[in-house]
């Protein structure tokens, strides 16, 4: 090999090089084809990469939750009416609604201008690059970190604590965070961390860890909390999604029973749980109700 041929060699592995480190050029969002995207992270050619056939849920679809549902509505047309809106945080046991209640309101308020940004928890360090590309836009922008929750000295808690208040770049006014979480305060709690709470003149005193862990959550304007449902809010959803698939509800009773047997076995009674119950049993209906009129047939 001369010198001209190792020279270009080298060129080469530079560039191959330089390809890895430097990011490509990002395309450019369609933000009036499409309502929900996907952080996909500033080394992405498609950072923000939209979500075709994002869920399909209304404001109707989300019961026994009315009133986290009504201030959440507050809140985010606040923030579509160019009005003080405030960062949310939707916290509570599973399956009752909170990820399903900020899809519904995309849904709701697309036509408004309203649009869902989804960012994973491992990219909540591109905060300010995702802010930065959504500047100087006229619509409006829900960042949704969905089953958020922080292990210790987690690059993305330090990331979205400066997002929602201490850094000097501020949360434009278009662009709020919405996040969903089984824990209050984000992180893990232990028994242990109870033993620094100090005791001043009658007055309580968390120790550091408890006071770390309050600090992130705190920062969320609008705390939201969701809980188990009763029997009869579970059951009020199984027949809302059954009435929807237009099963016939005539026959309650056994429906009812199976409805019950279904949440023992989950061990839990929630919106998700009724929701899969009733996909069950309309899909069992419809597929006996074909099987009848094949028999008929033949």
């Amino acid at each position: 090999m001369n010198q001209m041929d190792r020279l270009l060699s080298l060129a080469e592995t530079l560039v191959g090089q330089l390809d890895r480190i430097v990011p490509a050029p990002t395309a450019t969002p369609q933000w009036q084809q499409n309502i929900a995207f996907r952080w996909r992270g500033m080394q992405h050619p498609e950072a923000l990469q939209a979500i075709h056939h994002p869920v399909t849920l209304t404001l109707d679809d989300m019961l026994c939750i009315d009133r986290q549902k009504s201030e959440l509505i507050r809140n985010t047309r606040q923030l579509l009416h160019g009005l003080p809106a405030n960062n949310a945080l939707l916290w509570g046991a599973r399956g009752t609604g909170k990820s399903s209640l900020v899809k519904a309101l995309l849904h709701a308020y697309a036509g408004d201008g309203l649009r869902l940004i989804e960012v994973d928890r491992s990219l909540l360090i591109d905060l300010p690059d995702i802010i930065q590309q959504l500047e100087g836009r006229n619509e409006k922008f829900i960042l949704f970190c969905d089953d958020l929750s922080f292990e210790a000295n987690d690059p993305g808690y330090k990331a979205l604590k400066a997002a929602l208040d201490g850094s000097l770049c501020a949360l434009p006014d278009t662009v709020r965070i919405y996040a969903t979480s089984n824990r209050r305060h984000l992180m893990p709690e232990f028994s242990a961390e109870n033993l620094e709470t100090r005791f001043e003149e009658g007055e309580i005193h968390p120790g550091e860890s408890v006071e770390e862990k309050i600090s992130l959550s705190e920062r969320f304007g609008i705390w939201l909390s969701f809980h188990p449902f009763s029997q009869d809010h579970y059951l009020s959803v199984v027949r809302h999604w059954l009435q929807k698939s237009g099963t016939p509800l005539e026959e309650w009773e056994p429906i009812r029973a199976e409805s019950l047997r279904w949440a023992l076995k989950r061990g839990s009674r929630s919106g998700r749980v009724a929701e899969q119950f009733a996909r069950d049993w309309s899909g069992r209906q419809q597929l006996e109700n074909s099987a009848s009129r094949l028999d008929r047939r033949s």
